[in-house]
């Protein structure tokens, strides 16, 4: 039989990065984990570390019925009271190529309203939880050199506003986590060229995981790149249409 303290979390993308790291470190305060992600061997992978509390699913947020595989995991973990989407993708798209501004807008547009909308449904049956999304400091502005990105990481954060609006008009008690990282050493920036202030998915996961203990609403990692989302906000917009951002 479960204790009353008994803790379940789901996590969307757990095979790498930022995902992955947040859910050793729920692993080891004690979690029950239901993690999904692409890479059906790296989920089998990390299922070793604990097998007896780690439930895994192999899907992909695109395609339709996803939100199928989503419910089966949560079944099969007993519940949840913790969701984080944690997939997303990204690229800089100087030439603007329409395959990636459209594969960026299907994973991190469709892909996310597809899993964050089912993990809503079943919190307002259940009748609380907590929904934590990582977005990015990107949807602050408008990035020229990733337009796709910065305009659905704009789109998750007020998503998530509008699901908060949504949940008390509900009369529920769900919790919303927006976690803003700068730039991060993932595979997503493995791409050879140079980041600033540049951190690592451990350094970022531990924060992130203060950031849900704390029901934190809005969560931007860390204090440079609150500072710099500060001065960011400040910046008329017709001078920032001349400013050439890129690295």
């Amino acid at each position: 039989m479960d204790s009353p303290k008994t803790r379940r979390a789901v996590i969307i993308g757990a095979t790498s990065g930022i995902g992955y790291e947040v859910a050793q470190l729920l692993l080891a305060e004690g979690w029950y984990l239901g993690i999904a992600g692409r890479r059906r061997e790296n989920l089998l992978e990390f299922q070793k570390k604990s097998p007896d509390r780690i439930k895994i699913c192999a899907l992909d947020i695109r395609k339709e019925g996803a939100e199928n595989e989503l419910e089966k995991l949560i079944g099969e973990l007993g519940g949840m009271d913790l969701f984080l989407q944690s997939s997303g993708i990204g690229f800089q798209n100087f030439e603007l190529s329409p395959d990636i501004e459209l594969n960026t807008l299907e994973t991190n547009g469709t892909g996310f309203v597809r899993m964050v909308g089912y993990a809503f449904r079943h919190f307002r049956q259940q009748g609380k939880g907590h929904i934590a999304i990582i977005s990015s400091i990107a949807g602050t502005k408008g990035l020229g050199i990733a337009p796709a990105y910065s305009a659905t990481k704009r789109f998750q954060n007020t998503y998530i506003d509008a699901l908060e609006q949504l949940s008390r008009m509900h009369h529920l008690h769900i919790s919303f986590t927006d976690i803003r990282p700068g730039f991060v050493a993932t595979g997503l920036l493995n791409d050879g060229k140079h980041y600033p202030m540049l951190m690592s998915p451990k350094t970022v996961a531990a924060h992130i995981v203060r950031a849900l203990h704390r029901k934190q609403r809005i969560a931007v990692i860390d204090w440079r790149y609150r500072l710099l989302v500060f001065f960011w906000k400040l910046i008329p917009a017709g001078i920032w249409k001349r400013m050439p951002v890129k690295n």
